[in-house]
C-alpha cells in the first residue's frame, strides 16, 4: 500500500497537466540519391515524452538505410508555428546516433565504433492525438514519422 501511494506521488510530481506520452513509427525513408548498397525495407518505433513547455525527451530503434539495427536517443524541443496553423510546429532533436558499423561507418559524420551525434530537424502537423512528420536525414534523404499520444496528463 505504501509502495502505491509512493508511486502515485511520485508520478504526480515528475509528470505535469499537458505533458505527453507519444508513440511513432515510419515505414521508410526516401533517399535524395540511389545507391545499390540501401536496404530493400527501412523501419523506425520511438517512443517520446514532450512537457508541457514542449521540450522532449525519446527514443528510437529502427533498421538504416543499409540494414543495419541502430538506436537515437535525444532530447529538444518543438515550437508550434501558429502564423502557419495552430496545427503545424518545427521539432529540432539532438542525442547520440547508435548502430552505423563497417563498412557503412563513413556514411555519418563523427562516427567513432558506431556512436555519433545526430541532429534531426522536422516539420510536423497536429490532429487530435495524431501526427506526422516530416524529417531531415542530413543530406542523405528524409524520412515520415506517424505518431500517436498514449497518454496525456
Amino acid at each position: 500500500m505504501l509502495a502505491l501511494i509512493a508511486a502515485s506521488s511520485a508520478r504526480s510530481s515528475i509528470f505535469e497537466e499537458g505533458d505527453m506520452l507519444m508513440v511513432q513509427v515510419a515505414p521508410g525513408a526516401i533517399h535524395f540519391n540511389y545507391s545499390p548498397d540501401h536496404a530493400d525495407f527501412s523501419w523506425l518505433v520511438g517512443l517520446e515524452w514532450q512537457s508541457s513547455s514542449r521540450w522532449l525527451v525519446g527514443a528510437s530503434y529502427f533498421n538504416n538505410s543499409f540494414d543495419q539495427k541502430c538506436e537515437y536517443f535525444y532530447f529538444g524541443k518543438s515550437w508550434p508555428l501558429e502564423f502557419i496553423s495552430s496545427n503545424v510546429y518545427f521539432k529540432l532533436t539532438g542525442g547520440l546516433l547508435l548502430g552505423y558499423k563497417e563498412p557503412y561507418e563513413d556514411k555519418i559524420p563523427f562516427n567513432n565504433d558506431g556512436v555519433a551525434p545526430g541532429v534531426v530537424p522536422g516539420l510536423g502537423y497536429q490532429y487530435g492525438d495524431f501526427n506526422v512528420q516530416i524529417n531531415a536525414l542530413g543530406g542523405a534523404g528524409i524520412m515520415f514519422t506517424f505518431g500517436y499520444n498514449l497518454i496525456k496528463w
